[in-house]
């Protein structure tokens, strides 16, 4: 089997097993999680997951989320795991392999990437570029992460642009007010995008 092939660092290991192991030994409990030191999140489109199949080498391999949230996966075909945590996805694959394919399934699931957990900082920041989305990041904590304003921005007229119900929405962001306690802090969702323009004075 074909798999995609992208070398990043993993961020969550999630190991799901029936009640018993194969061949009907005592296997593990129905569910272990394995962390990295993060937060559980759910998958999206673009993040890039990897299955491991207990002695099943060709149901094991590299998978994208693709733009509609599901992955293509043998025997399942397409199984949809957005908003799922790499648990979820792992209780899912193995709910579908018990079902006339496989006796007792062990599978695991590696989160590599979470491209669908990002935030995009560009314009007038000293480090612009792309960074990953923690939960309840505010825009005052990705603009440090971009290493802060130039001297040219115009910090007051920062934009965020999310997507909501498939529609652009661009939002005014007075970030110079945030810092100086007039205006609550904003709020970020992965994927959106901040931009702060340059001060026409």
């Amino acid at each position: 089997m074909s798999a995609l092939r992208i070398a990043a660092a993993g961020l969550a290991l999630v190991v799901v097993t029936g009640c018993a192991g194969v061949g009907g030994r005592p296997g593990a409990p129905a569910v272990s999680a394995i962390t990295a030191g993060l937060p559980a999140s759910t998958l999206g489109a673009n993040d890039i997951i990897e299955v491991r199949v207990y002695q099943e080498p060709e149901l094991s391999g590299l998978y994208q989320v693709g733009p509609q949230g599901d992955i293509m996966f043998p025997l399942c075909k397409k199984v949809v795991v957005s908003g799922l945590t790499a648990n979820g996805t792992a209780e899912k694959l193995r709910g579908c392999l018990s079902e006339g394919f496989l006796r007792n399934p062990q599978v695991s699931v590696l989160v590599k990437e979470f491209n669908s957990r990002k935030v995009f900082v560009f314009g007038e920041v000293q480090k612009p570029g792309t960074f990953a989305y923690e939960d309840g990041m505010s825009v005052v904590q990705a603009l440090t992460l971009a290493g802060g304003f130039t001297k040219q921005a115009a910090q007051n007229s920062t934009s965020v642009t999310r997507h909501v119900n498939g529609q652009e929405v661009k939002m005014k962001v007075h970030v110079q007010d945030i810092a100086l306690g007039k205006a609550a802090n904003f709020k970020l969702e992965p994927g959106d995008i901040v931009y702060v323009p340059e001060s026409m004075f």
